[in-house]
């Protein structure tokens, strides 16, 4: 049999990483989670309570920790670029410090400067951040977004010239987000559109994927547009999420949610994920 995928989602961690982080895991039913330890939308490299670190690695649960959305390791402004460096940096201590497995990146934006400048950028600015990572250290998750702008990586197949640029280290791996991949013009709700896109996957960058963020989408396939939905609810709908759970490249790949609503949804959203794997 395959490995079995465990479901979960992105929880909060208001009152502590493990005293709010692994309450809110039980309330909406979640096998492992993915945590902010950082002010998602700032520069703040918050330190993290020993106490609250220790009971939260000590818990077993699987973790992955998501970087903040600013960072950009594609942008010109030096600034940006600078502070990309150092909360990705803070954000893998903080994940050896609490045993998650990986920290996930946005694989971000050119936005004025070349793709090809960009891409030598990755080179110089992330690939020593996955030399500094000990060998039972935790992955880096690249997430590729909706396709808007001037966005580094979007379709799966744009994973290659990335993952290039860093070298095909074995630390730099993938976090695939279904409201992404479809708003970049994966078309997953065709009878071979999940079976393709993962197949693509395999091909590109084999024995990469870390985790899947499970995500309905409220706008149509190529959109561009990063709006998620519930489970079920958007253009996505149910049945490309049971396809992707036979997909045998996902065996034994977490699969997290971040949907809309709070903890009531987000239960829904994690049992319905649950029977579709379990059917």
């Amino acid at each position: 049999m395959s490995p079995t995928s465990l479901i979960g989602g992105h929880v909060s961690v208001t009152g502590g990483l493990a005293t709010g982080g692994l309450k809110y895991m039980a309330e909406i039913g979640a096998e492992m989670v993915q945590v902010f330890v950082t002010n998602p939308r700032g520069w703040a490299l918050t330190e993290g309570k020993p106490e609250e670190d220790a009971k939260f690695a000590a818990s077993g649960v699987e973790s992955f920790i998501h970087t903040p959305y600013l960072v950009n390791f594609g942008s010109p402004n030096p600034e940006t670029l600078a502070s990309s460096v150092a909360i990705t940096r803070h954000s893998l201590a903080r994940a050896l410090a609490t045993r998650s497995k990986g920290v996930v990146v946005h694989t971000g934006s050119a936005v004025t400067q070349s793709r090809d400048d960009a891409l030598r950028q990755l080179h110089e600015h992330l690939l020593p951040l996955l030399e500094e990572i000990p060998d039972d250290g935790p992955d880096l998750l690249l997430e590729p977004m909706a396709g808007q702008g001037a966005m580094l990586c979007a379709t799966v197949q744009d994973l290659e010239p990335y993952l290039a640029a860093l070298e095909w280290h074995p630390k730099a791996t993938v976090c695939l987000d279904t409201c992404h991949a479809f708003a970049a013009g994966h078309d997953l709700t065709t009878a071979d559109g999940v079976r393709d896109t993962f197949d693509t996957l395999h091909r590109v960058a084999p024995g990469r994927l870390r985790l899947i963020h499970a995500n309905d989408s409220k706008d149509v396939c190529g959109s561009k547009k990063d709006r998620h939905e519930n489970i079920g609810a958007g253009h996505i709908g149910a049945q490309p999420f049971a396809d992707l759970m036979r997909h045998p490249v996902v065996a034994g790949v977490s699969i997290c949610i971040e949907t809309p609503g709070k903890a009531d949804k987000h239960r829904e959203d994690i049992e319905l994920l649950r029977k579709l794997r379990d059917a």
